[in-house]
C-alpha cells in the first residue's frame, strides 16, 4: 500500500483500515489528498446492510475527528475517510421569535384586508391604515394559515429530530403588503441528511404534516362560503384564485359542481373547456358562477399553493430533495428542462418568471448525504411516489389572476 506523507503515518492508516474491514470486505485501498477530497479510500462490498454499516463506522471514527463517505462505483460499494467532523453551529431563538411575531402582525393585517366589506378610503393611506383599525377581522385567516404553515414546517422539524439531524427552527418571512401577509417560512438543515431515507423523511413529512391541516381547513372554509355571480366587466380590485385538481375536487365535494362555471362553454366540449381553463385561466369566466370563498377558505387554498411551491423539483426545496433521493445526481438533468417549462409559465402567469430565476440561480445545489450508497427501501419508494402525486394534484399552473 502506497503511503501519502500527508495523511498520516502507516500505522495510522493501518488503524483506520483496520476499523472499515468491520464493515467492508475490502478489495482495494487508496490513498489521496487535497485534490481527491479525501485522505483514504475502501473499495469492495458492505458486510451487512449499509445504513446500519454507516452508523456503526462512523461512530467508531468519530473519536479520530474523520468522517466516513459512502459511495458506489459500478456494482462496488465505496468508502471514502475525511478529516473532521460536522459540529453545527446552534441558530439563535430570538430571531425565529422575533420573525414569527411579525408574521403573525402581517397575516393578521392581510386577513382584515381580505375580510373588510365596508366603504374603503380615497386616499393611499387610508387605504394601508383601514386593516389595522379592523384587525380582529384577520384573526381568523391567521389561525388557518398560521396552522397550515405551522405544521409544515414542523413536520419537518420533527422528522429531523427523529432522525438525529440538526435543523433549525422555521424561519417566518413576513409580508404584509401581499395577499396572503407573508412569504411563508422555511428551515435550514444546519448538516448533510445521513442518506436519502432520511433525506426523504425529513423533506417530505412538511408537504404531508401541512396538507393534513390544510385540506380540513379548505373543506370547513368553503363551507362557509358561498355561490356568487362573477360580473360580466371587471374593473379593478377584483381576484380569481387559481384551480388544482385538488382545489378543483374540493369545490365538487362541498357544492356538487365545477367552479368557476363559466356562462357559456362557447360552442365547445365541456372537457375541452376544462383542460384550457385549467393550464391557461383562459377564457375569461365573467358573467358566469364561482365559490366567493371565504377568509378561512382563502387560507386553505393558500396552504395547497404553498406545498405545489414546495414541492418544485428543483435544489433545497422539498420537491428537490424527493427527486434527488428517487434519481440522485441526474436530478441535475432536469434542471434546464424545469427552467424552460416555468419560463413558459410565466406568459400566463407572471410570477412564474421569478421562480425560473430562483431556479436559475439555486435550482442546481441539492443537499447531498453523507452515504449515497443506501437507496430508499420499498415503503420510502412508494412514499417518494405518493410526493410526486400530490404535486400533481396540488400544482397550479395559474395561481392568481387579478382583474
Amino acid at each position: 500500500m502506497l503511503v501519502n506523507t500527508e495523511v498520516g503515518t502507516e500505522t495510522d492508516l493501518g488503524i483506520y483500515t483496520q476499523i472499515v474491514s468491520r464493515y467492508l470486505k475490502i478489495d482495494d485501498v487508496t490513498t489521496g489528498g487535497a485534490k481527491q477530497n479525501y485522505f483514504m479510500r475502501y473499495r469492495g462490498q458492505f458486510y451487512g446492510e449499509s445504513a446500519e454499516a454507516y452508523d456503526a463506522l462512523a461512530a467508531d471514527l468519530k473519536p479520530r475527528d474523520v468522517t466516513p463517505l459512502f459511495r458506489k462505483e459500478g456494482d462496488q460499494a465505496v468508502v471514502q475517510l475525511i478529516h473532521g467532523t460536522i459540529n453545527p453551529n446552534p441558530a439563535n431563538p430570538r430571531v425565529n421569535v422575533i420573525l414569527f411575531i411579525a408574521t403573525v402582525f402581517s397575516v393578521l393585517y392581510a386577513g382584515a384586508m381580505y375580510s373588510y366589506q365596508g366603504p374603503m378610503p380615497e386616499s393611499l393611506m387610508g387605504q394601508l391604515m383601514l386593516p389595522l383599525q379592523h384587525l380582529a377581522l384577520g384573526i381568523p385567516f391567521a389561525i388557518a394559515l398560521l396552522s397550515i404553515l405551522l405544521s409544515h414546517e414542523f413536520g419537518h422539524y420533527i422528522a429531523g429530530r427523529i432522525h438525529k439531524t440538526y435543523v433549525t427552527l422555521p424561519y417566518f418571512i413576513p409580508l404584509p403588503i401581499s395577499p396572503l401577509g407573508t412569504m411563508g417560512a422555511a428551515i435550514q438543515m444546519k448538516e448533510p441528511p445521513k442518506n436519502k431515507r432520511i433525506l426523504l423523511d425529513i423533506g417530505l413529512a412538511g408537504p404531508i404534516a401541512g396538507l393534513v391541516v390544510a385540506i380540513p381547513v379548505l373543506i370547513y372554509g368553503l363551507s362557509l362560503s358561498k355561490i356568487g355571480h362573477i360580473p360580466a366587466v371587471t374593473a379593478g380590485n377584483y381576484q380569481m384564485e387559481g384551480n388544482s385538481i385538488l382545489y378543483l375536487l374540493a369545490k365538487y365535494a362541498v357544492f356538487h359542481q365545477w367552479l368557476p362555471a363559466p356562462a357559456s362553454y362557447g360552442g365547445i366540449s365541456p372537457i375541452l373547456y376544462w383542460i384550457r381553463y385549467f393550464f391557461t385561466g383562459l377564457p375569461d369566466p365573467h358573467g358566469g358562477t364561482d365559490v366567493m370563498i371565504s377568509s378561512i377558505a382563502w387560507a386553505g387554498w393558500a396552504g395547497l399553493l404553498v406545498t405545489a411551491l414546495n414541492l418544485i423539483p428543483a435544489g433545497q426545496l422539498d420537491g428537490g430533495h424527493l427527486i434527488y433521493t428517487l434519481i440522485g445526481k441526474k436530478a441535475r438533468a432536469l434542471w434546464p428542462f424545469l427552467l424552460i417549462v416555468l419560463m413558459l409559465l410565466g406568459f400566463i402567469w407572471s410570477g412564474w418568471w421569478l421562480w425560473a430565476a430562483l431556479v436559475f440561480l439555486l435550482g442546481r445545489l441539492y443537499a447531498e448525504p453523507l452515504d449515497q450508497y443506501t437507496t430508499l427501501n420499498t415503503g420510502r419508494k412508494w412514499l417518494a411516489l405518493l410526493g410526486l402525486f400530490i404535486f400533481l394534484l396540488v400544482f397550479m399552473p395559474v395561481p392568481l389572476k387579478v382583474y
